[in-house]
């Protein structure tokens, strides 16, 4: 062990004690100390958070945080794991499409909650308490479904990438026009005008045709619960086609 707690070897957060060395009893827990980092996350970004920032919200020394989290990696573990904690995880209803679309839509709202979360979402940090009851329900979920296990892991890595793509570009957008000095509508207005004129010129055929059977080209436009869900389905469908 390092000076203030840290480990001179690499190790696992969850198989450490809650407090490295003796002394009274903790004063704060790793929930707490979860809690904390994912409301400054939350408010303000996750280079917001910091051991100081943490440390100073829950009313402790930064240096003694170190004894709790000896890392930052550390500190995202946990902010991660908490927030997994936070999927509804219904009894599976045999319906394995059915079930992991639900999922899905539970992780995009998740994600919109917290939008860093996509940011941290890593194999490193998928293996915590939380996440861990999310994988044994996604592969009960997927019980009915007869492809090696390892397979069913692929699945649901897959699911889980694609969601964290769909909402990136979702908080993009979102982030852009709040950005933007004048009004979305108006934004659009001018970009679907060129867009137009350059349909009209007859050089694009298939994608003019394509625009037009396709409906609104606006993202503020379309129902995106709706594109969503397609995207997810037709995911699914690349593993076993519905019957």
């Amino acid at each position: 062990m390092t000076a203030g707690g840290r480990p001179a070897e690499p190790e696992v957060i969850w198989t450490r004690p809650v407090r490295a060395g003796r002394g009274p009893r903790p004063a704060h827990s790793r929930d707490s100390i979860a809690a904390e980092a994912v409301r400054i996350a939350d408010a303000e970004g996750i280079e917001a958070v910091s051991m100081r920032r943490v440390a100073a919200g829950i009313g402790a020394g930064t240096m003694s945080l170190y004894n709790y989290v000896p890392r930052k990696e550390d500190l995202h573990e946990l902010m991660v794991d908490a927030v997994s904690g936070e999927y509804e995880l219904a009894p599976p209803s045999g319906d394995w499409r059915a079930d992991l679309l639900a999922l899905a839509r539970q992780a995009r709202a998740l994600m919109h909650r917290h939008p860093w979360l996509p940011r941290l979402l890593s194999p490193v940090y998928g293996f915590g308490p939380n996440a861990l009851r999310y994988l044994e329900h996604s592969l009960a979920c997927l019980a009915p479904l007869e492809i090696p296990g390892g397979e069913k892991l692929e699945l649901i890595a897959a699911v889980n990438g694609a969601v964290a793509t769909f909402v990136g570009s979702e908080l993009a957008l979102a982030e852009r026009a709040r950005s933007l000095p004048w009004s979305e509508a108006a934004e659009q207005g001018v970009r679907t005008a060129w867009l137009g004129s350059r349909l009209a010129s007859g050089e694009y055929p298939r994608l003019a045709e394509a625009l037009v059977a396709g409906g609104p080209v606006s993202p503020s436009a379309l129902d995106m619960a709706a594109v969503f869900d397609r995207s997810v389905s037709r995911l699914l469908g690349a593993w076993a086609p519905a019957p």
